[in-house]
């Protein structure tokens, strides 16, 4: 990696003095040709999660600690969307001639403070020169937690749809930071906070698939209108969403139907979408969670989505969402 360090073997030297903070279920990590670990019954999860320069992130915009946090929040947030706990992470990337020595080092920072935080060994990867952009493959390997793993797949008719945290704050910060506008209230100064470093809501998935709570689940990367689509399609159902209930980033007044927009369309929350039987709902709302939980709809046998405004009127919800096919 001429320019940034000595060599390869130089990277990995300095990568390994890093990672390595002793966990336990690792027994060879970095340096060699595979990492070896140390295996026990139960159901494995694997996911893994690009990150794009242009795509998901833009050198002018986002700081390298940021762009660590969130390559690796990405694939922790689909562990938390199956139950489980995740263990260890492969770290691939391919930095074009843009990303100094120092970026480098910043981009790990953020990673590896989040992975610490969550309990995470870093035990390989793969690293390469780019000639044309900076890509980063984040893969996590985890464990079904008692009662798991939660699929898409097991919604059915009546269930209530539960989203945990306020929709949209991602996709105002971005667009704050896209207009490079100073942050003027704390409501604009967590949404900034949002999209630079989202919180994987790891235990909350944990806790409702070791109780028996969700009868499916879903993170919300892509937005609500996109993933409640996708989840409703593995299980074969419909919904009815309430707009009165969706917890909106606050803004300003005067624009509300932007907030909604954000909402319902906005990507990149990675909130917990899950669905929960009617009768297990008092069990669910007994809990202190930690994390504030919106019951927005309910799940129906129709197959159709919908979307129910304020005056009781009702429209079609569309998968507006991102989708990396969908032409500009």
């Amino acid at each position: 990696m001429p320019g940034i360090f000595k060599s390869e073997d130089d990277f990995v030297r300095w990568l390994r003095r890093r990672v390595d903070f002793g966990h336990k279920g690792s027994w060879v990590g970095i340096g060699d040709d595979a990492a070896v670990l140390q295996a026990e019954a139960g159901n494995l999860l694997l996911t893994t999660d690009f990150s794009l320069e242009g795509v998901h992130f833009d050198f002018g915009l986002h700081p390298a600690e940021s762009v660590g946090h969130r390559a690796l929040a990405r694939s922790l947030s689909d562990v938390a969307a199956m139950g489980g706990r995740p263990h260890f992470a492969l770290v691939s990337l391919a930095f074009s001639e843009r990303a100094t020595r120092r970026w480098v080092e910043r981009f790990y920072g953020g990673l590896l403070r989040l992975a610490r935080r969550f309990h995470v060994a870093v035990v390989g990867g793969d690293t390469v020169r780019s000639p044309y952009m900076t890509a980063v493959d984040v893969a996590v390997l985890g464990k079904t937690s008692r009662g798991g793993p939660l699929l898409r797949s097991g919604a059915r008719p009546g269930d209530r749809i539960y989203v945990a945290g306020d929709l949209g704050s991602s996709a105002l910060g971005l667009e704050l930071i896209r207009r490079r506008a100073r942050p003027s209230s704390a409501v604009e100064r967590r949404a900034v906070r949002a999209h630079l470093y989202p919180e994987p809501q790891c235990e909350l998935g944990q806790w409702v698939a070791q109780h028996g709570l969700a009868s499916a689940a879903i993170d919300l990367s892509d937005g609500l209108s996109t993933d409640l689509h996708r989840l409703c399609a593995a299980s074969g159902v419909g919904a009815r969403v309430h707009a009165a209930r969706l917890p909106v980033v606050a803004r300003v007044q005067g624009e509300a139907l932007k907030t909604l927009s954000l909402a319902l369309h906005g990507g990149e929350d990675y909130r917990l979408l899950f669905t929960v039987s009617p009768r297990k709902v008092s069990t669910l709302h007994r809990a202190r969670l930690g994390v504030r939980l919106f019951e927005i709809g309910e799940v129906t046998s129709s197959r159709k989505l919908v979307l129910v405004s304020d005056d009781g009127s009702e429209e079609q919800l569309k998968p507006e969402g991102y989708d990396h096919f969908r032409r500009p």
